[in-house]
């Protein structure tokens, strides 16, 4: 398994544009925004040119109200990589939710299913308390789950709670239990090569995520979320809408737009350096990745000799096979 990996805004897509240009590949999106049908710029979604290009794998599986797992991801682009290689291509992963890539590296802990009941039940008490509150409940719950999470996080406030209340056990119980156990084995028993696009000067990711931001309100991005909500299915709380960039854009339109629209770019960036940190973080637990600087100015030469390597000991371990 080949990965491209690294933030927002290091130029991911670009990259392996640029590569299917000089190799047979087809990319599966490791991108849990992406999936979802109606979320194109806000998503950076790959155009229809693009998609035309080259073939791009788990974009606009199911629609904004719909959800989708870690589990499934691993599932479907498991499927997609056996599939591409009886095509006699290389398939390429590229995106930033390292999650996904976690879960279809190292494979799945088997954890408690979601009950939509007591999670309907948790969405009510955060819309009357917010999740500032519930994060405090989850403290007293399960002190080692809430410790690792941000006060606004609500996904993963939200199934910490679930898991905690429909079976007694706190999450981080389950998942110490897990870790003493093998996971479900997935793609684990296949080499994985993870290139790391990361910036040498954080600063410069800063403003190149600024200014992608200014342009996806520029491109119409706040039109997109108010026709998202006049779908009538969705809300705040739903998974695709909590996404970085069209949360922000949902709870300015929920206020009326009564604040500057300065402000909200300045929270639409500054939610989006966030997640590149997180992103970054991710990486670094990666100790076998291959760093490429994402600002250099040979980064597609850089990524293109270890895809070349990890391909070419594929090809030759297929023959000695």
């Amino acid at each position: 398994m080949i990965f491209i990996l690294g933030p927002t805004a290091s130029g991911k897509s670009a990259i392996a544009l640029e590569l299917a240009e000089r190799l047979p590949i087809e990319i599966v999106s490791v991108d849990s925004a992406l999936v979802y049908r109606g979320l194109e710029i806000g998503t950076a979604k790959p155009s229809i040119a693009e998609r035309a290009r080259v073939t791009h794998h788990l974009i606009d599986l199911i629609e904004p109200c719909e959800r989708y797992s870690a589990a499934r991801f691993a599932s479907d682009a498991g499927e997609l990589i056996e599939d591409i290689e009886a095509r006699g291509h290389l398939p390429l992963l590229v995106g930033g939710t390292m999650l996904y890539a976690k879960a279809l590296i190292e494979g799945l802990h088997e954890l408690p299913a979601a009950d939509p009941l007591v999670r309907a039940a948790i969405d009510r008490q955060a819309l009357e308390s917010g999740w500032p509150a519930l994060h405090t409940r989850l403290a007293a719950l399960d002190p080692a789950s809430a410790a690792r999470l941000a006060p606004n996080d609500a996904q993963r406030i939200q199934r910490a709670l679930e898991v905690v209340m429909t079976t007694g056990k706190p999450l981080s119980a389950w998942l110490a239990d897990a870790a003493r156990q093998p996971s479900r084995p997935g793609l684990a028993c296949r080499s994985v090569t993870v290139i790391a696009l990361e910036p040498s000067d954080r600063a410069v990711l800063h403003r190149r995520i600024e200014a992608r931001f200014e342009s996806m309100i520029q491109a119409g991005l706040i039109d997109e979320v108010r026709g998202l909500r006049a779908r009538g299915d969705l809300d705040a709380e739903c998974p695709a809408m909590r996404s970085v960039g069209y949360r922000q854009v949902w709870a300015w339109l929920e206020a009326g737009g009564a604040t500057p629209l300065k402000r909200l770019i300045e929270s639409g960036v500054a939610a989006t350096r966030q997640l590149a940190k997180r992103q970054l973080t991710w990486l670094r637990g990666m100790d076998q990745r291959q760093i490429v600087d994402c600002l250099a100015g040979d980064r597609l030469e850089q990524v293109e000799q270890y895809v070349h390597a990890a391909w070419s000991a594929q090809l030759q371990a297929a023959d000695s096979n």
